[in-house]
């Protein structure tokens, strides 16, 4: 990472970077356990083929059995859940390592930035919300953790602007380089969920503004209740997904 992306001064009150890292390390190998099992649960239906953006996808029954979003899971199967679990799914191993990548290039910096409660809070409700805009805007099947990833965006962005000075004006025109990087990726490539990405981007800048950063208002005790409850949450969809998935393979359910 670029030097002017670290902090100058390393506040006291930051020091919880054990517990920080070993969240940024859950949500990384979640991510990638969930692609791992839906691929599992159809092994014979794992593609192979030149198209990277295909390559080694998992089959459609897998997703959605784990919990892939869309109008046509929630309004058919009324699954308003999976705007939960689609955020821990990828269609293939070139989707899953760009979101990756650029989850564990944001999520130390947002960390650093807003303290651990609000940094899972930021990133599971924005999920949330992008797949809840997408879901409005009348995409059929989605998955992917760049909602998420776009709240983190959103959040960086916002703290930049908001503390201004070199520090804060260095991250807000890199991170503006990167939403316009993925304007353009979106409007290029197919199959992009932009619905979803807008709305997680839009969701991270006013949760940034409503829970406030370390550096103008410390973690309180609502910020620690909001975000235990997004894990616990996310816990009990994704629990509750994969026990059904599992289940309902090994009983011959398809």
């Amino acid at each position: 990472m670029n030097d002017k992306w670290q902090a100058p001064v390393q506040p006291a009150r930051t020091r919880n970077t054990i517990s920080g890292d070993a969240l940024i390390q859950a949500i990384f190998y979640i991510n990638i356990g969930m692609y791992v099992l839906s691929l599992l649960l159809y092994p014979g239906a794992i593609r192979l083929t030149f198209d990277p953006f295909s390559l080694l996808s998992p089959d459609g029954e897998s997703l959605i059995l784990l919990g892939a979003t869309g109008t046509i899971p929630v309004d058919r199967m009324g699954r308003w859940w999976t705007i939960v679990s689609a955020n821990y799914l990828h269609g293939g191993i070139i989707h899953l390592l760009f979101n990756m990548a650029a989850f564990r290039q944001l999520a130390p910096l947002v960390l650093r930035t807003y303290g651990m409660h609000r940094f899972v809070t930021l990133y599971t409700l924005s999920g949330i919300a992008g797949f809840w805009v997408s879901y409005l805007a009348g995409v059929k099947f989605t998955i992917g953790a760049s909602a998420a990833v776009c709240g983190l965006i959103g959040a960086t962005l916002y703290y930049g602007k908001s503390r201004g000075d070199t520090y804060g004006e260095a991250i807000y025109k890199q991170v503006s380089g990167w939403v316009m990087g993925l304007f353009i990726f979106g409007l290029l490539v197919p199959r992009i969920n932009n619905w979803g990405h807008g709305g997680g981007l839009v969701a991270g800048i006013l949760l940034g503004f409503l829970l406030g950063y370390l550096e103008k208002r410390k973690e309180n005790f609502s910020h620690k209740i909001l975000g235990w409850a997004c894990v616990l949450l996310t816990l009990i969809v994704l629990g509750g997904a994969i026990g059904f998935s599992v289940y309902y393979r090994i009983g011959g359910g398809m």
